[in-house]
């Protein structure tokens, strides 16, 4: 398997709002569970195309970085009645009364120009992609998830369209330039996790629905708290692979992780990235990268409060020096560095 990812971040982007028609069929398929054999997916109840999952690991190791507030659920609307558990009024897909749902990571609107676009466009984008390079900036790094370094092996082996392929048949262009697996992609399919192999490692199930109220609800809107993303992020972590069984210690530190790291600290930065729809450049003082991940939280807030106060207009992608890099987020080496490697 080979693919061309320069200039590409489809599997990284919402990039929906770039289509002149009408694509909810794609808009959802990614995000969609369907059983083996059955004709009726279950749809997530928020509207991330290309949510990637995180184990159990990874959740605790984006805590213990802290990046807790790169991490938010999925929950999906249950196919029938026999699994379903309600909460907010809604038929939530559950196990053995439980709901069950992801955790992956959050898509702060970033100003982009993927797939040879000359100008850049507000768009969901993964919190770790450099809107300028359109590079992952924890790609060399032990948190980068599997999920993202497998992609699009899970699909191929499971015969299922890739967003390479959905970019070339929308955009042009070549992006999946070999489909074949070899031994190395075969390797990597132990991380697919079907079935029960995946509960607790990386398909959560919250013990307590009534806790749950008014979770789904703002999931539905996108307007989840940190509250919210906390207590689902906590029973990810505190969850044991393969059994239904959470750690109350493991719980306990994780909820406190996770709302310490999600309160962005009052920056410097924060006049500057007000978001009035000017550039700026980065005139200031770089900080040096944070392996604490202490730019996380301030870098989303400030994506937020930009695209909320544009006015309709979009800035350069080079921005992202402001809002991440000036925080501590770390480099991404550009395409140029790579292809002359």
């Amino acid at each position: 398997m080979e693919v061309n990812c320069a200039g590409c971040a489809g599997c990284c982007l919402d990039w929906r709002p770039l289509l002149e028609t009408d694509a909810d069929e794609h808009s959802r398929s990614r995000g969609r569970i369907r059983d083996e054999g059955d004709a009726v997916a279950r749809d997530p109840v928020d509207d991330d195309p290309s949510f990637v999952p995180l184990t159990r690991d990874e959740v605790r190791g984006f805590l213990e970085r802290g990046m807790g507030a790169a991490l938010t659920p999925r929950f999906w609307r249950a196919r029938s009645e026999r699994e379903a558990v309600e909460v907010d009024g809604r038929p939530i897909a559950a196990i053995a009364d439980r709901p069950a749902f992801f955790v992956g990571l959050r898509k702060p609107p970033k100003p982009v120009a993927p797939f040879g676009r000359e100008r850049p466009t507000w768009l969901p984008a993964c919190v770790f992609l450099d809107p300028a390079t359109l590079q992952c900036r924890i790609h060399d790094g032990d948190l980068f998830p599997d999920e993202c370094g497998a992609y699009p092996t899970y699909n191929l082996a499971l015969d299922r369209e890739t967003e390479c392929e959905r970019v070339e048949s929308i955009f042009g262009g070549e992006r999946l330039l070999e489909e074949d697996l070899d031994d190395a992609d075969e390797d990597v399919l132990d991380g697919l996790l079907l079935g029960t192999a995946a509960i607790g490692e990386k398909l959560f199930c919250h013990p307590d629905p009534d806790d749950l109220e008014g979770t789904i609800e703002r999931l539905a809107a996108d307007e989840l708290t940190v509250e919210d993303r906390a207590e689902t992020i906590a029973v990810a972590a505190a969850s044991s692979p393969g059994t239904l069984a959470i750690s109350d210690h493991h719980y306990e530190r994780a909820v406190a992780s996770a709302v310490e790291s999600s309160a962005a600290a009052p920056s410097s930065l924060d006049s500057d990235d007000a978001g009035d729809g000017s550039t700026q450049s980065d005139t200031g003082e770089r900080s040096a990268p944070q392996a604490d991940g202490s730019w996380v939280a301030g870098a989303i807030d400030a994506w937020h409060r930009r695209h909320a106060n544009a006015g309709g207009e979009t800035p350069p992608p080079t921005i992202a020096a402001t809002i991440e890099e000036r925080r501590g987020a770390p480099e991404t080496p550009g395409w140029d560095d790579l292809e002359a490697e």
